[in-house]
């Protein structure tokens, strides 16, 4: 029998409905598994390759023969706008057939929650948050809820495994198990994934479960690539002609296929000579979405809000409609939903400045071209936000914009590299050539995390002995490397810091800071939770921001500038104004781990004379300067370069962990090897003065110190540190950060390696 045929009626009756002429190697592989095996799946396929349908379309079929008695589905998902979308879709697909479907997170109304509580069945749809929230408040209703749950579907993984929030669904699911005596199969979803096998561990664990990996051919590369270069020059004290032909370039004609890479033209732009206070990097950003619908990516929200502002002050000045949207995690559930509607409606023209929260995999439709503000951080992320255009059989397209100041001419060397625009050159290669992408980073000591469920077991469960929580907590997949003896260490500082207490009885339970803390709905989410000051323009909701200015002051947020008028602290809200212009706003971005494949292959195109089909005229000719800089100075050949005086660079080649690593060891042996006044820029390069000395005479030193007796990574931690990184890290005892930190933050391997060889800078 095929795949088709064992879909039901009403299945095989949407694929004709839609006009579907076959279904995808993806949905097919998928059925073979799902109705042939009893096993887990992990199904990693490229963007719009029709994953979500590839999963439930074998779930949709055996509850249309069998309904469960409870929910049989838990979809979760790492944004409430993924969920907004798939409820939209799998609704669709499910109302002919009577399969009740449910989705569930902050901002869902309380009587769609009400109807899911009466009648658990069909699918539900949810967050880890809310999630968390139910196996800690509803505990006695569980069974009812979920004793006939019998699939578990995981969106975008890749962003889950090895992260507390990852971590946190897997310990879920085995309370839940627990609490219910189900093991349903677990379905993992994602279009970039690195390392199948880990990937499929992590998927699997605490299921009792194999995991199934189908075989699926890479699909060939048909993209839209393209990249620019502008320096930001001033002319005018501070105006540059907007919309010329400089700002854009030359126009072209239609692009050029090569090696599977079509080059993007060249926005035609606004021929007016007039000025505006802009740089001609914004121009071009601005004349790339013009008449299409764009998303315009940035790293942060710092970027994603000056940009949104940039580009309406364009469109004001132009005197050209303000199609510009916003869409981050720091504005209000009415503005992020306006954004995704519009962006979906064909018939609206609309451009969204967004950060990761519409990199995952919301189906905007007929998205036409994606805009990148400087590089991604990962080929992942690359891959996922290229794939967000592209869908109805159109090639995907993206144009990755860099903007750097003209350096002096007594620029030091290191800041003559365009390192973003090297990163991103790297990124598309790496993929091109090696299909790369990052293995997930997998936490060997997540402290935050189990701070949070020793907190959520003991409140669900009211009261427990010392040894069955931490028999409990410690069976959980994600702690299996936790050792007993750290967590009594931190067993006995919640309880002496009173988030646990400790009765006659010796059993265990929630202390007074405990239920402070277990009493407010941010305690359910493992990310650290910044959104503390409500902004309101008269009744209109318009985001959160960390610290409330003083009255009359004046900050940027969703695309706007607003002044305050009024701060109410007890209630942590804001009233403002709205006024005209734009200005730069202090936010830090999560700009992530860079991997070490990605420095290599940097270093790679600074040597090559490769001249990428992808690059434009200024982002050539920014490489073929860098390149030339780097042949005149040695850098193509020495990771060590003197910058006049005692002064050196170090350029190691090496990812975000591993450089940290060697930045702490020349800090501590900086007595041994006569070092001076380090610093360091990102993980590119780092700065010293060495007195009298060689830098080759150097390396060599340090290659054989490190060949010879490695790198003890607790000698590299201060005794008096206490590294936090996540929500709950505060709480933590300092021995115990000092380990994390070790552990999960520092990796030698790679520089241990490269000094055996005698090569520690690559």
């Amino acid at each position: 029998m095929s795949v088709f045929d064992q879909y039901s009626p009403f299945i095989r009756e949407f694929i004709y409905s839609h006009g579907w002429e076959a279904l995808s190697p993806v949905q097919v592989v998928a059925a073979e598994i799902l109705f042939g095996s009893d096993t887990n799946l992990l199904l990693p396929s490229q963007t719009a390759s029709g994953k979500t349908e590839a999963a439930f379309f074998p779930i949709l079929s055996e509850f249309y023969e069998d309904m469960p008695e409870s929910f049989g589905a838990l979809y979760i998902a790492p944004l409430k706008s993924l969920i907004n979308d798939q409820f939209g879709r799998i609704s669709e697909l499910c109302e002919e057939a009577g399969i009740p479907v449910y989705h569930w997170h902050g901002d869902v109304a309380a009587s769609h929650k009400a109807k899911a509580l009466r009648e658990p069945r069909g699918i539900l749809q949810i967050t880890p948050e809310s999630l968390e929230a139910m196996l800690m408040n509803r505990s006695s209703d569980l069974i009812r809820l979920f004793g006939d749950l019998r699939y578990i579907v995981i969106d975008e993984i890749h962003t889950l495994t090895g992260s507390d929030r990852g971590n946190q669904i897997l310990c879920q699911l085995a309370r839940l198990r627990e609490k219910t005596g189900v093991s349903p199969r677990r379905i993992g979803l994602s279009a970039t994934l690195g390392d199948m096998d880990r990937a499929a561990a992590w998927l699997g664990g605490g299921s009792g479960r194999d995991t199934s990996i189908p075989s699926i051919p890479p699909a060939k590369i048909r993209w839209r690539l393209g990249m620019e270069h502008f320096y930001i020059i001033e002319k005018n004290a501070g105006e540059i002609t907007a919309g010329t032909r400089s700002a854009v370039g030359p126009e072209t004609g239609e692009a050029s296929a090569v090696n599977d890479v079509a080059l993007i033209p060249t926005p035609p732009g606004n021929r007016r000579e007039e000025t505006l206070s802009l740089d001609r990097g914004y121009e071009y950003i601005y004349d790339a979405t013009k008449g299409k619908k764009c998303i315009v990516f940035s790293n942060s929200r710092e970027e994603t809000e000056y940009i949104c502002a940039t580009l309406r002050e364009i469109a004001e000045y132009r005197g050209e409609p303000d199609v510009f949207l916003i869409h981050h995690g720091f504005l209000s559930a009415s503005i992020r939903e306006e954004a995704e509607l519009k962006m979906k409606d064909d018939d609206i023209q609309a451009v969204a400045c967004a950060t990761v929260t519409m990199e995952l995999g919301i189906d905007i439709g007929r998205l036409e071209r994606i805009i990148q503000q400087g590089s991604p951080n990962s080929v992942s992320s690359f891959l996922q936000r290229l794939g967000r255009s592209g869908r109805r059989g159109n090639p995907p397209e993206m144009m990755m914009v860099f903007r750097e100041e003209n350096p002096l001419p007594n620029t030091p060397l290191p800041q003559l590299i365009p390192w973003e625009l090297l990163k991103a050159i790297a990124i598309v290669q790496l993929y091109i050539e090696e299909r790369f992408i990052e293995p997930p980073l997998m936490k060997k000591c997540p402290y935050s995390l189990l701070f949070q469920q020793t907190l959520s077991v003991v409140a669900s469960s009211g009261a427990l002995k010392t040894k069955d929580l931490a028999q409990k907590i410690l069976a959980l997949p994600p702690f299996r490397y936790i050792e007993e003896d750290d967590y009594k260490t931190l067993l006995l500082s919640m309880i002496n810091n009173d988030w646990l207490e400790l009765t006659d009885e010796r059993e265990v339970i929630v202390g007074l800071r405990g239920e402070r803390l277990t009493n407010s709905f941010k305690f359910y989410a493992v990310f650290k939770d910044e959104e503390d000051f409500t902004v309101r323009c008269e009744s209109d909701e318009i985001g959160v921001i960390t610290t409330p200015p003083p009255v009359g002051d004046r900050f940027a947020l969703a695309g706007r500038v607003w002044e305050v008028e009024e701060l109410d602290i007890p209630r942590k809200l804001i009233y403002v104004k709205p006024v005209r212009g734009k200005m730069e706003i202090s936010w830090p971005g999560d700009y992530g781990e860079v991997n070490t494949r990605i420095l290599e292959r940097m270093r790679q195109v600074l040597r090559e004379d490769t001249e990428y089909p992808y690059l434009r005229e200024g982002a050539l000719q920014r490489l073929r300067v860098a390149r030339a800089v780097a042949r005149n100075t040695g850098l193509t050949e020495s990771c060590i370069l003197p910058l006049g005086g005692y002064t050196w660079a170090l350029f190691p080649w090496l990812g975000t962990r591993s450089f940290r690593t060697l930045r702490r060891y020349l800090v501590r042996k900086a007595g041994a090897f006569k070092l001076t006044g380090m610093d360091f820029e990102g993980c590119y390069y780092m700065t010293f003065k060495l007195e009298g000395g060689r830098g080759d005479d150097l390396m060599k030193m340090i290659s054989g110190k490190i060949a010879s007796e490695g790198i003890d990574l607790d000698a590299l931690i201060s005794p008096t540190e206490a590294p936090v990184f996540d929500k709950y890290d505060e709480f933590i005892p300092s021995e115990l950060l000092r380990k994390a930190y070790r552990e999960d933050k520092l990796r030698a391997d790679e520089i241990i390696r490269r000094a055996e060889r005698g090569m520690l800078g690559g």
